[in-house]
Order: C-alpha cells, then sequence, then structure tokens
C-alpha cells in the first residue's frame, strides 16, 4: 500500500493541498514564460545510507545542525531544496510549490538548455546509490507523477545523473527506470482515463 491517496491533485498555487508542507526558504521565482516540461529524480539520505530522521528537512529549511554528524561539516553553508521529497514508506511531503524554482539540479543541461531549475520539478527519493528503492516508492512517486504531468505539460523524466553527468549519480543503478514507467502508465490510465497519447512521457534510454 502507498501513503498517498491516488487522487492527488496539484492546485493552481503548485501545491498539493493533502500533503505536509515543511518550512523551506530555498526557492524563488522561475523565468517569466517558462513552462514547466522536465521532471528530475534524485536520491538523498543524511547521513549518507542512513534513512528516516528529520535531517533532510533540517538541510531544506537551513537549520541543519552541521556539528550533528561528521559529514554535515561539508553542507555548511548550502542552500538547497526539491519540489517533494518520497521517504521509504511512500510518504510524500512538499517544500516548494510547483509553480517556483526549487534548487535542486545545480549546474546542468538538458538538450542544450542550461539551468534545468528553470523548466524541472525536482523529486528526491530517501534512498541511495547503493541499495533498492522501496515498493511504497514506486507507487507514491507514479501517483505524484501522474498528477504533475496532468497539470503541467511535462514531456520528459530524466535522473540527475543525465543533467549533470560530470558531478552526480542519482538516483543510481538501483533505481529501476522500467518498473517506474509501468507505474506511472498504469496509474495514468487508472487515475485519469487518460488516453495512451495522453500519457506520452519520455524516459531515459
Amino acid at each position: 500500500m502507498t501513503s498517498i491517496d491516488s487522487s492527488l491533485s496539484i492546485n493552481d498555487d503548485g501545491w498539493c493541498s493533502s500533503l505536509p508542507r515543511p518550512l523551506c526558504p530555498n526557492f524563488d521565482a522561475r523565468p517569466a514564460d517558462t513552462p514547466i516540461s522536465l521532471l528530475v529524480i534524485h536520491n538523498i539520505s543524511l547521513p549518507p545510507g542512513e534513512f528516516g530522521g528529520s535531517w533532510i528537512e533540517a538541510l531544506f529549511s537551513n537549520t541543519l545542525d552541521c556539528d550533528a554528524h561528521p559529514y554535515f561539516d561539508q553542507l555548511r553553508g548550502v542552500k538547497v531544496s526539491a519540489h517533494f521529497l518520497v521517504r521509504r514508506d511512500g510518504r510524500v511531503l512538499q517544500f516548494v510549490s510547483a509553480n517556483d524554482r526549487a534548487w535542486h539540479a545545480g549546474v546542468s543541461e538538458f538538450r542544450g538548455r542550461q539551468r534545468c531549475n528553470d523548466f524541472s520539478v525536482g523529486i528526491e527519493l530517501e534512498g541511495s546509490d547503493f541499495e533498492n528503492f522501496c515498493d511504497s516508492q514506486y507507487q507514491s512517486l507514479a501517483i505524484l507523477t501522474s498528477s504533475l504531468t496532468a497539470k503541467y505539460p511535462i514531456a520528459d523524466v530524466v535522473g540527475h545523473q543525465h543533467i549533470a553527468p560530470d558531478r552526480k549519480t542519482d538516483p543510481g543503478p538501483f533505481f529501476d527506470w522500467q518498473r517506474f514507467q509501468r507505474e506511472f502508465l498504469a496509474e495514468t490510465l487508472g487515475q485519469f482515463g487518460r488516453a495512451s497519447s495522453q500519457c506520452v512521457l519520455r524516459f531515459p534510454e
């Protein structure tokens, strides 16, 4: 079972009213007249390889105690965010309105376009490059992606590794892109009854 409702919808203000909204000041306005056309999948765990707790929320809210763990020392002054976080149990948190620009992609390029934050939505999966993601995460990710593509003209989904290959490796080799694609298509057809021609979302090859 997933931890979010399959009827999840994105409001006109870019928020999902049914999702928790932890504090996050790390966002700004997208450039004017810039459609949201890309979905970027990441993974995150703090400390690396450890799950649970509130460290991710603290990082995104600029309240991380950088003395609490040796790894956190390198995160001093770092200001980052994502629009959504999918926990290991499938729970989804929203940090930034999808209408706004979250700071998740950094220096990046997609099909000749720089600054992917300008035109993308970022989803963090609680996980790492070294172990499988959970069934509930794929389920929640499919629901969330289906809802986002119903609201915005998103045409492509990629990993952070695809738009910043010299810097990033996530979501990594244990993320099953084919499974994600299957579950997205099943969710979209089942939830919205959209014809297959309306479910076109390009996935990495």
